[in-house]
């Protein structure tokens, strides 16, 4: 024996409708590197190696940082120059 469903609106969305994606990452026309014209990142740049890392220590991906990957690998070495020589924590 089946129940009846109440009369009333239908459920869900009426059809022929998508749903709308929300973009979680604004797209940028080029990375932050690439737009001040840097050809290599600078271990020495503390705030702007700061932007790129989480508070627990790790890199921000590409598509979170919005790097291109040259300079992506650029942040990444001086990130690791920058531990080395203790002007960034390893871990938050």
């Amino acid at each position: 024996m089946r129940k009846k469903r109440a009369s009333g609106p239908a459920r869900g969305r009426p059809r022929g409708q998508k749903r709308k994606r929300k973009s979680r990452f604004r797209e940028q026309a080029k990375c932050r590197f690439c737009r001040e014209k840097v050809d290599e990142v600078d271990y020495k740049d503390i705030s702007a190696l700061g932007k790129l890392t989480t508070t627990q220590g790790k890199l921000f991906s590409r598509k979170r940082s919005g790097n291109c990957a040259r300079h992506q690998r650029s942040c990444r070495r001086a990130i690791k120059l920058a531990r080395y020589l203790a002007l960034l924590p390893y871990v938050g």
